[in-house]
């Protein structure tokens, strides 16, 4: 099939989930004989024509002269340049500035959305932006061919909402197997000695709770928190923490083997993110070794089962870290890394995606 990937910034993978999803699936659908095109921002590093194989296709994205604007403008020139490619499938991740344009689409293509998270709960939009995350949400459902739900209580919300089918397919990861005790050289820490935040910081990911927990307690671990440091939350934590010299920001970590060996060698690793599916973030704690603290909610709960610790309140964070040691014999660890193993492996996810699309292609 000739399979057309939009709405990431682009590939490789410098920015985020979806963007180390589209990498990971168009690898592995190109190793198997299928023609991918991913769409990049003209803006994006890679400037080639080919990456392993897969075609991509640089498009004008305005975003960083114009802000978000720019991300509509950047979509529907994606989406224009598609139309000229013949494709059979267009598989677009997310809805938020694309479905708006969905009339666009080509008409002879099947098209496929994975729908995220649910965007409009996040609480750093206005009711006005949010209101209009829900309508493109709604025209997202209505105008795809075929919907994928990468958590089952995304899956079941779909099914509540609009009364509408949808696959459930989650994010991949792999088994982390190389751990590299000196990348904590890097970061002045020692092995089980320190606590560990990796996520955007903005209020849904539960930042500032999970910090005003650390830091009632008296242990004498280092707290790292990893994650761009351009956004007002970022600001504001670093000024109300920066008395307590056991947390220490560490920006934007990109390379994949150091944030998994930082994982690694954890005692505890918090995951706070309260709104959207299969977060990639999680997996990848789970096939690092890692022990995992996460905010008690459905999506959280859907992956990990009885195998994390789990927190609503500042007060349980406390708590838990005052009381937490790893163990690396803690049967949850185990159990984690098996089900990346079983069910979340990258070539049990290529496989799924590939007979989906491949079964919604024959239904036209």
């Amino acid at each position: 099939m000739r399979l057309a990937i939009l709405g990431t910034r682009g590939i490789p993978n410098l920015y985020g989930g979806f963007e180390q999803f589209a990498q990971y699936l168009s690898d592995g659908l190109t190793q198997k004989g299928h023609e991918v095109y991913v769409y990049n921002s003209h803006t994006h590093p890679f400037q080639k024509k080919k990456w392993r194989g897969v075609n991509i296709v640089h498009c004008f994205d305005p975003e960083n002269q114009i802000g978000t604007v720019g991300q509509f403008i950047y979509d529907l020139n994606c989406i224009l340049d598609c139309r000229k490619k013949n494709v059979d499938v267009v598989l677009q991740l997310g809805y938020t500035s694309s479905s708006i344009w969905s009339c666009f689409f080509p008409k002879n293509a099947v098209i496929i959305t994975n729908m995220d998270g649910l965007e409009w709960k996040r609480s750093k939009y206005s009711n006005s932006v949010k209101a209009f995350l829900k309508f493109a949400e709604k025209l997202a459902v209505n105008n795809s061919d075929e919907l994928i739900a990468d958590s089952k209580a995304i899956q079941s919300y779909i099914k509540e909402k609009y009364h509408k089918d949808s696959v459930y397919i989650p994010y991949g990861a792999n088994v982390f197997d190389k751990t590299n005790e000196k990348v904590l050289n890097s970061f002045s820490v020692q092995p089980f000695q320190y606590d560990l935040l990796i996520a955007r910081l903005v209020p849904e990911n539960n930042i500032e709770q999970i910090l005003d927990g650390f830091s009632m307690t008296k242990v004498k671990r280092s707290f790292l928190v990893i994650g761009s440091e351009n956004t007002t939350l970022a600001k504001k934590i670093k000024k109300k923490y920066k008395h307590d010299t056991r947390i220490k920001f560490l920006g934007y970590v990109k390379e994949i083997e150091v944030l998994n060996s930082l994982r690694y060698f954890s005692n505890l690793y918090f995951h706070g993110h309260s709104v959207g599916g299969t977060n990639p973030s999680l997996l990848e704690a789970m096939s690092s070794n890692a022990l995992i603290c996460a905010h008690n909610n459905v999506f959280n709960r859907a992956i990990l089962g009885q195998d994390a610790i789990y927190f609503k309140t500042k007060f349980e964070v406390s708590k838990i870290v005052a009381s937490t040691v790893k163990d690396e014999d803690d049967r949850r660890l185990f159990l984690n890394t098996q089900k990346i193993t079983q069910q979340y492996s990258w070539d049990q996810i290529i496989s799924d995606y590939e007979d989906f699309l491949l079964k919604s292609l024959k239904k036209t």
